[in-house]
């Protein structure tokens, strides 16, 4: 690759074409990051990933890049948006910006150059990171490889060519992908921990509803230590399979903002993730945890003798799945629930959900459909007249057999009190009230 260093002006002036062009999208923050790299360039430094962070991305002092990919990112999409620009719109170019490879500079680089393939333009995404500690690093490789390893493996395989980015006008998304507002994927999962046998091997994983986390196994220890001996954290979760199919859905809606997109475990979440984000949940009703507080302070919607049952409030009709449980002819019902609302300083909440896979799985399909919110919206209006859906829900009854859903139903649709998620409450259906870590 060819580059040579350019004359303030001239780069400057290449710079602000590419912005006036509107080929950076709709996000702010490519202007502002090419405009900050270009500055850089020409005063002969080349910032750090912390520096961009906080000078560009508003991040605070302590970010830390071996959690937070968020620069990688923006320098990824920057650059791909670059060779974008000058393939469709300067192909005749004369010389055209790039930022080489594993560096945060901008450079001047002749047409005669052969620009960096996609694919080798993927590996920047996990550099130029600053290296990580031994004992981090394991902790990384060991404690996420199950999770998500596995999760992207799904992604790989099932990624839609081509979704329909029209519903990406609907207000449900709108909201969420027109800012400059980070969005952060919440995965609801759930603790497992090992059984030993009498030789102390790990025989059995298990799967206890009272016990999600390593601090409740700990205190089922201290009040049973008989079972000292026998359970043991292993510092696994898991995910249903249904979560990586929604999220497979959803992804393609969600990258087409072009901004930073973060993926955590339910397990991981903070109140702190909730003050800087947009969070998308997907995953059970079960899943929720802490979440669940927020979400059902303003649903018209509570859950009933368990999360595979959900009662509505006004009516007090009661959906109830059969999913989980099994039949002679493995015919099932399921239900698949969202619900969206405003959060902190202008953030959304979207939670996409289901009490098992089929209802999970149609609900995050819906959303994919331009339609299917607009018929959502033309229940609301005739439930409770014309008005801006600024929280709103609606429940899905899906009908099918073994593993295939063959007719899907919108059961229930309402306009919710926004103010409400801000009043003192628990869980519905009697569920204790617990607050997210401030980590």
């Amino acid at each position: 690759r060819m580059s040579q260093p350019a004359e303030p002006s001239e780069l400057q002036t290449l710079a602000e074409r590419v912005i006036d062009s509107g080929a950076l999208g709709r996000s702010r923050v490519y202007a502002q990051l090419l405009r900050y790299l270009v500055e850089a360039r020409l005063n002969g430094t080349q910032p750090k990933e912390v520096e961009i962070a906080i000078d560009v991305l508003g991040r605070d002092t302590d970010f830390d890049v071996s959690k937070d990919s968020a620069v990688r990112v923006y320098i990824h999409q920057l650059r791909k948006r670059l060779d974008q620009y000058y393939s469709e719109r300067e192909p005749d170019a004369q010389h055209r910006l790039v930022i080489p490879r594993g560096q945060y500079t901008v450079l001047v680089e002749p047409v005669t150059a052969v620009p960096v393939s996609d694919d080798e333009d993927e590996l920047d995404l996990i550099g130029p990171a600053d290296p990580l500690p031994g004992s981090r690093q394991a902790w990384l490789l060991g404690g996420a490889a199950l999770l998500l390893l596995n999760l992207g493996l799904l992604l790989m395989l099932f990624w839609p060519s081509r979704p329909e980015l029209d519903v990406a006008t609907h207000p449900l998304w709108h909201e969420i992908l027109a800012d400059d507002t980070p969005i952060l994927v919440v995965m609801g999962d759930y603790y497992i921990f090992g059984e030993r046998n009498e030789r102390g091997t790990v025989t059995r994983l298990v799967r206890e509803f009272s016990i999600n986390s390593r601090q409740d196994l700990d205190d089922h220890l201290s009040a049973h230590p008989e079972d000292g001996r026998r359970y043991t954290d292993l510092d696994l979760n898991y995910l249903p399979i249904g979560s990586a199919f929604a999220f497979n859905y959803l992804a393609p809606i969600l990258h087409s903002a072009g901004k930073p997109i973060d993926i955590k475990m339910m397990s991981e979440v903070s109140a702190r993730d909730l003050s800087r984000h947009h969070i998308v949940y997907i995953g059970y009703i079960s899943g929720m945890r802490s979440l669940a507080d927020m979400v059902f302070s303003l649903s018209g919607l509570a859950v009933g003798g368990g999360f595979d049952q959900l009662i509505q409030l006004d009516s007090g009709e009661i959906y109830e799945s059969s999913a989980g449980l099994p039949s002679p002819d493995h015919r099932f019902t399921d239900f698949g629930w969202f619900i969206t609302f405003p959060s902190t300083g202008n953030k959304r909440v979207l939670a996409v959900t289901g009490m098992r896979d089929p209802g999970l799985i149609h609900t995050a399909l819906a959303l994919t459909k331009l339609y299917a919110l607009e018929a959502v919206d033309a229940a609301i209006e005739e439930r409770a007249g014309a008005g801006a859906n600024t929280a709103f829900e609606a429940l899905y009854q899906v009908r099918g057999i073994d593993r295939m859903n063959f007719e899907a139903q919108l059961r229930y649709a309402a306009r919710l009190d926004a103010t409400a998620v801000w009043e003192d409450s628990s869980v519905s259906g009697g569920g204790t009230a617990s607050s997210l870590p401030d980590r």
